[in-house]
């Protein structure tokens, strides 16, 4: 008998035992806390991000997302491409690239759309407009044109003495808002409204000039 309990006692010192079972042993991977909390959420379909006025250029779009143990943690890409800020960015995780609110799909073929069309005019000057493009079109010569701020507008001063009567257009068109024509003393200016904010470029054509808006 005492020879059985000698030999159950040294058994029992050899046994490998944790001190906490409630511990990983040596060589097991930690697992991250989770939560049996289920928080349910729409999944992601499509959201849209408006930008500002003054944005050219997407440099980085950056995700931040939270992993299962509650933790937060970020990925980003790194791009360089120019931006029409009047779109919106979408994120989605629909293959569906056909997929396009009517809205979206209407800006986007105004803005690609290479056809002029009148959008203003007296009997010295005609407007035409094509996306960002503007065509003056006028016997007389440019004295000087500025831009001015708040609304973004461009004026130019056209050489002629006239009795014009001022005149005010309202437009529909995308980008070029408000037309505005008034006389002045040995000359006459035309303010273009825009929509937002842009810098422009002026180039003399044979019927008059060509305004581009960047």
């Amino acid at each position: 008998m005492l020879r059985f309990l000698l030999l159950s006692l040294l058994i029992f010192i050899s046994l490998d035992a944790r001190e906490n079972p409630f511990f990983a042993s040596i060589g097991e991977k930690d697992t991250p806390f989770t939560s049996n909390e289920i928080d349910i959420k729409t999944p992601l379909k499509r959201a849209t991000i408006s930008l500002p006025a003054q944005a050219r250029l997407i440099q980085k779009v950056t995700i931040e997302f939270k992993n299962l143990d509650g933790s937060l943690e970020s990925k980003s890409i790194d791009l360089d491409n120019s931006v029409d800020w009047h779109l919106p960015v979408f994120i989605s995780q629909s293959y569906n690239n056909q997929e396009e609110k009517p809205q979206s799909k209407k800006i986007s073929q105004r803005i690609k759309k290479d056809n002029y069309k009148e959008i203003a005019s007296n009997k010295y000057i005609k407007l035409y407009s094509s996306g960002k493009k503007l065509k003056v079109l006028t016997k007389d010569s440019v004295i000087r044109n500025f831009l001015l701020v708040n609304p973004h507008r461009i004026v130019m001063d056209f050489k002629r003495e006239s009795d014009m009567k001022s005149y005010t257009k309202n437009l529909s068109t995308y980008i070029f808002k408000k037309i505005r024509v008034g006389n002045h003393d040995g000359y006459y200016r035309t303010v273009i409204e825009l929509d937002g904010i842009y810098r422009y470029a002026t180039k003399k054509i044979d019927a008059g000039y060509l305004l581009e808006l960047h």
